[in-house]
């Protein structure tokens, strides 16, 4: 049997204090980070570049990549890429999509923890981590490898 993995890219956006940036979906009822599926023939810099585009109506070129996290769920395979976003100085550069996005909040990343399901939240402990060392980290279900 082959594996047809699912991708999916992100960013961490972060304010001037450090705080990361989450969203709120109206499709479910946990909270995310800016990001989702790479298309057939999108890299994941790419999806994330569009996504951030979408979500937030920003045009920001991801920066270095933090996590890559093979994280099966639902019985699929998924490869998913976190990316550093930058600073944001100024929220009201952010645009949300109304369809897909409900509200925006900067929070501690102890609050993120508190708000994002357990396999994201370790995902991005690990960004967080990856960020502050400059470094890269291979992840499995949020888990360095």
């Amino acid at each position: 049997m082959t594996s047809r993995a699912i991708s999916a890219a992100g960013a961490l956006f972060f304010d001037e204090t450090g705080r990361v940036l989450l969203v709120e979906p109206t499709y479910k009822p946990n909270w995310e980070i800016p990001g989702g599926a790479v298309e057939q023939g999108e890299t994941p810099v790419e999806a994330c570049r569009r996504e951030v585009e979408e979500e937030l109506g920003l045009q920001r070129e991801p920066g270095r990549l933090l996590v890559v996290d093979w994280a099966p769920h639902n019985d699929e395979d998924r490869i998913l890429f976190v990316f550093d976003g930058g600073t944001i100085t100024d929220a009201h550069e952010i645009r949300l999509q109304a369809a897909e996005l409900r509200s925006y909040e900067f929070v501690t990343p102890e609050q993120a923890g508190q708000r994002l399901v357990p396999r994201l939240a370790r995902r991005i402990t690990q960004a967080l981590r990856a960020r502050e060392l400059q470094e890269t980290r291979y992840l499995e279900h949020g888990v360095q490898a």
